[in-house]
């Protein structure tokens, strides 16, 4: 078996990034790996902004906020597991994952994935798809909740019919 030598976990601080986030922590414990947490901070692109004029986006406070979650994350895992650190990025989050990945030396990375279909996915796309047939180094992905995924399967979304 390959022993992680450094895992990153990319978080939105949503309960399916925290459940990633303490499989982390047990393969790092596991294979006494850095662990190194990190957020991308995303605002539309400037292509976006024709039609959002008058719009505001409260950049700073977003920054702030993000840092100060990140923080939070990151003194509650060093409680579990001292060696950690927390990385705050900007740009898009599956661009953000793959060069933090590789500026780090990560070997791993461990992330949520929240299933989404539909318009979402169209909108929002997936950033655990991008970074699944992106990365060059391996991708854990952690699903969501049970009952997220009993939704999933009621409306025929986990490819049943």
């Amino acid at each position: 078996m390959t022993a992680f030598k450094h895992i990153l976990v990319p978080t939105d601080f949503g309960e399916t990034s925290a459940r990633a986030v303490d499989i982390a922590i047990e393969l790092a414990r596991k294979f006494d790996a850095e662990l190194t947490i990190f957020h991308a901070s995303w605002l539309p692109p400037a292509s976006y902004s024709a039609y959002a004029e008058g719009l505001y986006w409260p950049t700073d406070e977003m920054a702030r906020e993000a840092r100060k979650e990140l923080d939070t994350t990151v003194a509650r895992v060093k409680t579990l597991y001292a060696k950690t650190d927390g990385v705050i990025g900007q740009g898009e989050p599956w661009q953000q994952v793959l060069t933090v990945a590789n500026e780090r030396g990560a070997d791993l990375i461990v992330m949520a994935t929240h299933g989404r279909t539909g318009l979402s996915r169209v909108f929002l796309g997936s950033v655990a798809e991008k970074v699944v047939r992106l990365s060059p180094i391996p991708v854990l992905t952690v699903s969501g909740s049970d009952a997220a995924k009993e939704r999933a399967r009621a409306h025929g979304s986990d490819g049943s019919t």
